[in-house]
């Protein structure tokens, strides 16, 4: 678990002047949490239980994972549903607009990012060749 930031650390006073400058840096600090973008991309790929979401990444703590969930349905990237006749109750995840339009930026920025890459290592892949064109 992150240790909170303290109040009048340089970078919390950093981040706030970032923040005040640019309402990018923010939207930028909110979209880069580690793992959001990989869970709303595979929501929006028909991955939308919690027990699947967990299988695509093995490595990824139950307690992130839900975190991260939470968070993507309190910004409206994604809502839930109850599956009927479920025991227990089971949720399915599925992309908002919002997170729809939010996802082909982010793809957008990856063919960038893939087009003026200057390392060897490709650390972000598209699933598949038809994804490049994809539209979520």
């Amino acid at each position: 678990m992150a240790t909170p930031r303290k109040k009048q650390s340089t970078n919390t006073e950093n981040l706030q002047t970032l923040a005040q400058a640019c309402d990018v840096n923010e939207v930028l600090l909110q979209i880069a949490l580690r793992w959001k973008m990989q869970i709303l991309y595979c929501i929006a790929a028909d991955v939308s239980q919690f027990s699947t979401l967990k299988k695509m990444f093995p490595t990824l703590s139950d307690q992130v994972l839900s975190k991260r969930l939470k968070e993507l349905k309190e910004e409206s990237l994604v809502v839930t549903e109850e599956i009927e006749n479920t025991i227990p109750p089971q949720i399915r995840y599925s992309p908002t607009e919002k997170g729809k339009e939010l996802l082909k930026i982010i793809l957008n920025l990856h063919h960038w990012g893939l087009k003026w890459k200057t390392t060897g290592n490709n650390y972000c892949r598209v699933h598949s060749e038809s994804d490049q064109d994809r539209v979520f």
